[in-house]
Parts: structure tokens; C-alpha cells; sequence
């Protein structure tokens, strides 16, 4: 602007004094020596000739207190914990240049070679690395990371963490700093080396830091929940995406796609950071039990489906659309809602995040036995006939293990030690063989009857763990005692005979290599002893 005015008001100078120089008018004379004066001061307001303006640079810093002689902190389980200051760098500055682009058209940043920029601004950042002590070791793992009070990810810290065993050794960056030589290991002491932390955020100083530590009995001592556990049941069995390792995102609107399966601030899936926990604070873990819920619908094992199902119908995963067995969420079943409109279960796990579970549970070097399992939907004021009472309303979410007959054993009425029996065993097993299922890809695709059985269920299953690369053994059914117990003709147990058979299946599908059974409830371990005056005693399985 001063260029535009200054040009003009010169012409007009030159003008009214008329004359020229070296056959240069007065008027161009006059309108170019503006020009240069409105140059000058336009670069010295907005342009490339202004003077470098400098942020964020300072000359002294605050410090996280370090005690000398504060007690060592001892801890017990899982603990939120402070540390204290056991080592720190010097502080690195860097100054950065912005700059501004020809005719205001964007922003450059670079690192100065210099001292200064000639013009445009100069960003100062401060750079520190640092050692925080947090106990006594040995500690299983650092979980959760709190900076100034808010959680952040662990990932968005170059953080290493010393568990304070008495092998550890002096940190590389410590060492570089000092001299190798010069540095203790802290053998003992779990500490977390923080490399290049940026303290411009923290108003340049070393923000207060806690730490959720994972301290279990000691390598020393008698192993027993930590280092003692060789096997878990990974529950409770249901989450739509709650076994996958790929983050699943839902919704359609823009800005409103929602991680269905990221719950934490540490960048990865829960199920990827339930592992990561697992081996932190299990270290001797070998074996890992997958539980995978299908829903029944019924206490009379005739009238009784079990079907897998969904929370809702609408939302469905983007990266992992739901399906099971054939099913995709609009067309499954919805689980139960309380008075709340609140689902009472999640859904069945999506087949896609089964395969992803069982293949990242053996990577990790688990053992996997893959465990289905039952869950019922009963609600209250439902009019089903409770088979146990002869009565309408079955209870509110009952236990699988209370499926029997029509009425069951001791009630009157009751089929049991019959044909009939043995009929409606039939029914709730169904008719669906090996060759009704078959591999594309990594879907299983089934052919045969329209039946939501149990064998259906868990023959699905088999083949699923097959897609996945196989497991090291496979449930056919557990806890299913009033099942177990049914009688037919003869004192025959048609239940039994149906798992023998259904377990023969499996076999068939998975091959010799893998492990298959039964988990029986506690109370079937000793036997069948009928209420029916006879003192007889079946030891039925």
C-alpha cells in the first residue's frame, strides 16, 4: 500500500517541478523514487525485509522436584504412583523458522542452520530427557500414563520402562549422555527413562507424571495369582468386535464414525490391549480359553433354538460387517433390553473377529481352546412354562444348565425315562452333519437344514476354528447338567450320546491333533443320583 501511495505522490512531486534528467521525465523521476521509499516501508511492515520476530524462547526453567533420601516407594497389586527425578539431560533448545510465503500465500517451517532468521518467525522448542524412580521392583509391567492429570497414550512417549530386576541393564540414552561406565542400572528399582520430551506444552518444565504400575509376589517368593497362573478364560464371550485386532468403526455421517472396539488411549484395539495386559501381569501364562456366546430362547430343550444375535440393526462396522453362520445384522436376532433400553448382553461375536482372536492369541504363544457357550434370554413376565415348577414365566436369565425336557425329571408329567424324552432330544440337537458346512475363503458358508440347533452351533464352530488355522482343543458344551441327566428308554442318557456323537464330528472337522471335550459342571462330577426312592447312582458320563 505504501508503494501504491508513495509512487503517486512523487509523480505529482515530479510534476511540479518539471524537467527531466538524462531524458528521464520529472514525472517518472519522481514516481520511482516513491516506488522505492513505499518498498522499503511495506517490507518493513508485512514483507520479506521485516525483522525476525522470536516465541516461545526463555531463559531459566522450572524442575520436577528431585528428593534426595525420599524413601523408594513399595508397591502391592496395581497402583497409581508419582515418580521421582533420578536423572535428567541438559535442556536442548531448537529454533525453528515460519515463514512467510511470496504474496502471503502459506507458511514455510524449517529448522534455522543459523542463529537468526532474517525474517519471518522464529519458534524456540525445549527438549529434555529424563529417568523417573517409581518403586520397588520387580514390577510386571507400567499400564496407564498420566501427564499434568490427563491420560495419555504411553505410544506418544518415547518411554522405556526398567522393571527393576536384578538383570536390568544402564539405559542407552543415559549412558550415551554420561559415558558408558558412568551409569547404574538401578538394579532393584523400576524406572521409566522419557527421551525428547517437547516441554513447550508444559509451560517449559518437566510436567508431573503418574504412572498405573503392575507389581506382583516376587520371582523370589511362592508363585501363586501373578507367576502362578498358567491358564484363564478370556470372557464374557459377547461384543460384536470385542475379539477383533482390526478397529472396527461405525456410523455414516461425517465426523461421526466411532471406534466400536478402541476404548483406550493406548492406539490399539481392547482386545490387542487386553492381550498386551495379559502378558504383563501373567507372565507364565500358557493357555487361553476363547468363549463365543450363542443365545437360547427356552428352557424346554424341544422348543429351545440357539441362534446367535446383535445388539441393533443399524450401525454395522465399516472395516468388519457383522456375520454369523449365514446371519448378517439385519437379519439376526436382537438380545434382550432391560428397563433401561439398555442391551442386557452384546452381540455375538462377529466371525471375521473370532479367526483375528484365535490367530493373535497364538501368536502370543497361547494355547488356545476354543470354548462356545450358552447364554439365555429369558425376561421377566415372559409366559414360558417353567419346566422345573410346571408354571408360566420361566425365570429371568436362567442358567443354561437348567435346559431339561417339556417338565422335568420329578415333576409331574415329565417325559423323562421315555421315548419322548429322547425325541425332544432330538429336537434340540437337530440334524445338521459335517458335510452341511464348507470353507469359501475364510467364511463359513452352511447348506443345510433351517434349523437353529446345537449341533449347528457348534459344528459351525469347528469349522471357524479350522478357517483360523486350528486350536489346540475344542469344547463341545458345558455346565448343560439338566441336559446331561435326561433319561430316555431303558435308562439310557440320549444327551451323553448325542455329545459322544457330536464330539466324533468335531473330530472329523479339526483332525487327531486336537483336543476335544466336555466341561462339566461341578455337580456332574460325582455321578446322577435320581430323586426317585430307587438309591440308584448313574455315573452317566
Amino acid at each position: 500500500m505504501a508503494t501504491i501511495v508513495l509512487s503517486a505522490a512523487g509523480a505529482a512531486l515530479g510534476a511540479s517541478i518539471g524537467g527531466g534528467v538524462l531524458g528521464l521525465s520529472s514525472v517518472a523521476i519522481g514516481r520511482a523514487l516513491g516506488a522505492i521509499a513505499g518498498s522499503a516501508i511495506d517490507q518493513k511492515i508485512m514483507g520479506d525485509g521485516s525483522q525476525a520476530v522470536e516465541t516461545g524462547r526463555v531463559d531459566r526453567f522450572r524442575l520436577t522436584s528431585a528428593s534426595e533420601g525420599t524413601p523408594i516407594s513399595r508397591v502391592w497389586g496395581r497402583m497409581r504412583v508419582g515418580g521421582q527425578i533420578i536423572w535428567a539431560s541438559r535442556i536442548r533448545e531448537a529454533a525453528e523458522a515460519v515463514d512467510e510465503g511470496a504474496g502471503g500465500g502459506g507458511l514455510g517451517k524449517g529448522v534455522l542452520t543459523g542463529t537468526s532468521s532474517a525474517s519471518g518467525t522464529v519458534e524456540y522448542h525445549y527438549y529434555q530427557s529424563f529417568a523417573l524412580g517409581l518403586c520397588e521392583g520387580e514390577i510386571a509391567r507400567v499400564g496407564r500414563v498420566w501427564v499434568d492429570g490427563t491420560e495419555v497414550a504411553p505410544s506418544e512417549l518415547n518411554m522405556r520402562v526398567y522393571t527393576g530386576s536384578e538383570s536390568q541393564d544402564p539405559d542407552p540414552k543415559i549412558e550415551a549422555v554420561e559415558g558408558a561406565g558412568n551409569v547404574p542400572a538401578y538394579r532393584g528399582t523400576a524406572y521409566v527413562v522419557i527421551e525428547e520430551l517437547d516441554l513447550t506444552a508444559y509451560g517449559n518444565r518437566i510436567p508431573v507424571f503418574n504412572f498405573e504400575v503392575f507389581r506382583p509376589e516376587q520371582p523370589d517368593q511362592t508363585s501363586e495369582i501373578s507367576r502362578g497362573t498358567r491358564a484363564v478364560a478370556l470372557i464374557p464371550g459377547t461384543g460384536e468386535y470385542a475379539l477383533a485386532t482390526t478397529t472396527v468403526h461405525a456410523g455414516d455421517l461425517p465426523g461421526q464414525k466411532v471406534p466400536q472396539n478402541e476404548h483406550t488411549p493406548f492406539g490399539m484395539t481392547d482386545f490387542a490391549v487386553s492381550l498386551d495386559m495379559l502378558d504383563g501381569e501373567l507372565p507364565n501364562l500358557e493357555a487361553v480359553s476363547l468363549v463365543v456366546s450363542w443365545f437360547g430362547d427356552d428352557l424346554s430343550c424341544a422348543a429351545c433354538e440357539i441362534a446367535p444375535k446383535v445388539e441393533k440393526h443399524d450401525g454395522d462396522g465399516h472395516e468388519m460387517p457383522w456375520t454369523v453362520s449365514g446371519l448378517t445384522r439385519t437379519t439376526a436376532g436382537i438380545v434382550p433390553y432391560d428397563d433401561d433400553s439398555r442391551p442386557v448382553y452384546g452381540g455375538t461375536p462377529t466371525d471375521q473377529s473370532v479367526i483375528e482372536a484365535i490367530r493373535a492369541l497364538e501368536d502370543a504363544g497361547k494355547a488356545v481352546t476354543f470354548y462356545p457357550f450358552v447364554l439365555m434370554t429369558q425376561m421377566a413376565a415372559n409366559g414360558l412354562i417353567d419346566p422345573w415348577t410346571g408354571i408360566a414365566d420361566q425365570p429371568v436369565l436362567p442358567w443354561r444348565g437348567r435346559i431339561t425336557t417339556s417338565l422335568a425329571p420329578g415333576v409331574a408329567g415329565s417325559p423323562d425315562g421315555t421315548a419322548a424324552a429322547a425325541a425332544e432330544v432330538a429336537s434340540f440337537f437337530g440334524t445338521a452333519q459335517p458335510g452341511d458346512f464348507a470353507l469359501s475363503g475364510e467364511t463359513v458358508v452352511y447348506s443345510g437344514p433351517a434349523e437353529w440347533s446345537y449341533r449347528r452351533f457348534i459344528l459351525h464352530y469347528a469349522w471357524l476354528c479350522k478357517a483360523a488355522g486350528g486350536v489346540e482343543a475344542f469344547l463341545i458344551g458345558s455346565e448343560l447338567r439338566g441336559l446331561t441327566q435326561i433319561r430316555g428308554a431303558g435308562d439310557s442318557f440320549p444327551v451323553v450320546a448325542a455329545l459322544v456323537q457330536l464330539a466324533a464330528d468335531v473330530r472329523t472337522i479339526l483332525g487327531a491333533g486336537v483336543q476335544i471335550s466336555y466341561a462339566a459342571d461341578w455337580s456332574e462330577y460325582y455321578g446322577y443320583h435320581p430323586d426317585d426312592g430307587t438309591g440308584d447312582v448313574f455315573f452317566h458320563l
